[in-house]
């Protein structure tokens, strides 16, 4: 398990754009489960769409890579600096099967598939009570930046 205290030591997104807020489990370079509680209070919610709030399709997307970025940490044994960024380097097969609204609380569960020449692909879910709200193959590599 890891709190939001250590989730903020790991990555460095910041609101509005921190998607995750617990990892509930973690398989060492298997999987890692966490959650984003989704409140009305989101920024997006203001134009997405004001008659009927939905979380975008691509910050689902976003809440997994964070998580993935987590898994990949704790694979590494690393706690990434300043100068390091986790950046998408695909989206495969991404999948939209339910909205996700305010209330809903989004399990992000993501397996690591495998790790070559620095790119890391993951098997990436989303659900909400146990409905799948989207799924994709996720490929994210780490960059140094000066």
């Amino acid at each position: 398990m890891m709190d939001i205290h250590q989730i903020l030591k790991q990555l460095p997104h910041r609101y509005p754009i921190l998607l995750v807020d617990r990892v509930l489990e973690v398989e060492k370079g298997k999987r890692i489960k966490a959650l984003k509680n989704v409140s009305i209070n989101e920024p997006f919610f203001l134009g997405h769409f004001p008659h009927r709030p939905v979380m975008p399709g691509v910050l689902m997307l976003e809440a997994l890579a964070q998580a993935a970025a987590l898994l990949a940490f704790d694979y590494q044994g690393i706690t990434p600096d300043d100068k390091t960024v986790y950046y998408f380097a695909g989206i495969d097969g991404a999948r939209f099967k339910r909205p996700v609204e305010p209330g809903d609380q989004l399990i992000l569960d993501v397996q690591l598939d495998r790790v070559r020449a620095g790119i890391f692909k993951f098997k990436a879910q989303a659900t909400v009570n146990g409905e799948i709200a989207t799924e994709a193959e996720l490929m994210c590599t780490m960059r140094t930046v000066a």
